[in-house]
């Protein structure tokens, strides 16, 4: 089982760290994090995560986090047993790791 680490900026230096994209605008970021969300919307263990509405909420609250250099992780529970947990590491600089380098750098 692959566990999330407990700060998410910590994510880019595990041994093989999941990066799946690098983006310079926060409201990019945010608009990739919010694609696996509704991918499996229809898998949602609560009716909540299953609201378009509820998940542009969540993708606008994202950007504007990112650009502060805060970091942004959610965690949603689909049809058991799965847990979604994506997240967007700042590296430039992050807030709680400022000496933590991007997976670029």
């Amino acid at each position: 089982m692959d566990l999330a680490p407990p700060e998410t900026a910590c994510r880019l230096v595990k041994p093989r760290p999941p990066v799946r994209g690098t983006w310079h605008e926060a409201k990019e970021a945010a608009a990739r994090l919010g694609e696996r969300p509704a991918e499996h919307a229809h898998r949602s263990a609560v009716e909540r995560d299953r609201d378009t509405g509820h998940q542009s909420r969540l993708v606008d609250s994202a950007a504007v986090r990112l650009t502060t250099g805060a970091d942004v992780s959610y965690g949603f529970h689909l049809e058991r047993p799965a847990y979604l947990s994506p997240a967007v590491a700042t590296c430039s600089p992050n807030r709680s790791t400022p000496t933590l380098s991007g997976p670029l750098g």
